[in-house]
C-alpha cells in the first residue's frame, strides 16, 4: 500500500509518502521516517531498501512549497524541527502508523532537526541514524538530551567529518561509521535499526 499525506501548516502544505513494505505488509519490523529539507523522490534508493528491509517509509517535506524556493529556508533548524515534531505527532494518531516502533533516517539539511526532535520525543524514537549534514548545528541542549541510539555515516571520500565536534557532547549509544566502496546508508541504517529494535 502506498498513500499520500498531506500535512497542514501556516506557511502551506507539506507533503508526503506512507508506503509498506514490499513483503509482509501486513507486520511491518517499524516505521522508517525520513525527513527531507527538499522534494520528496518518489523512487528514493533508501525507500526501496527500507521497504525491501521489512519496514514501512514516511517520506515527508519539511518545508511547504513557498519555502522551497528560498536558498536559506532549510538551514532553519528550529523551523525544520518543529516541522518534525509535527510529523511524529501526525505518526502517533495516524492507524497505520501509531502502533509500529519508530526510527528515523535523515540527511542532509534534515540532520540537526532530526537530532532536535529525537531529543524532545526520546519516548518515541527509538533509533536515530544520519548521512551527512551538520550534526552540531542541533545545539548542545538537543546533543546532551538525546537518549535514541544514534548512527553517524559519511561518505567514504568526506572530508573531516562534523559529528566529532558533536561526538563529545552525546550520553546516548552511538557510533560513527564511513560508508566502504558500494556501501549505501540505507543498508548500514537498516543493520543500526534492527540491532536497537531487537533490543526493545
Amino acid at each position: 500500500m502506498n498513500r499520500a499525506l498531506v500535512l497542514h501548516t501556516p506557511a502551506g502544505h507539506l507533503l508526503g509518502q506512507f508506503a509498506l513494505p514490499e513483503a509482509l505488509p501486513d507486520s511491518p519490523r517499524g516505521l522508517v521516517l525520513l525527513p527531507k529539507a527538499h522534494r520528496v523522490a518518489v523512487d528514493d534508493p533508501n525507500t526501496l531498501i527500507f521497504r525491501q528491509a521489512g519496514y514501512a517509509v514516511l517520506a515527508i517535506e519539511l518545508l511547504s512549497e513557498r519555502e522551497m524556493h528560498y536558498a536559506d529556508a532549510a538551514q532553519d533548524v528550529a523551523r525544520l524541527g518543529a516541522r518534525l515534531l509535527d510529523v511524529l505527532a501526525l505518526a502517533e494518531r495516524d492507524g497505520d502508523m501509531e502502533r509500529l516502533p519508530l526510527v528515523i533516517f535523515a540527511s542532509g539539511e534534515a540532520t540537526p532537526a532530526a537530532l532536535r526532535a529525537a531529543a524532545r520525543r526520546d519516548a518515541q524514537v527509538r533509533a536515530l541514524a544520519v548521512h551527512g549534514g551538520p550534526l552540531d548545528r542541533a545545539g548542545l541542549e538537543a546533543l546532551r538530551m538525546l537518549a535514541a541510539p544514534l548512527l553517524m555515516l559519511t561518505d567514504v571520500d568526506a572530508g573531516e567529518p562534523g559529528w566529532q565536534r558533536a561526538a563529545a557532547h552525546l550520553g546516548c549509544p552511538h557510533a560513527a561509521q564511513r560508508l566502504a566502496p558500494g556501501e549505501t546508508a540505507g543498508s548500514a541504517a537498516v543493520a543500526w535499526f534492527g540491532r536497537w529494535l531487537a533490543a526493545t
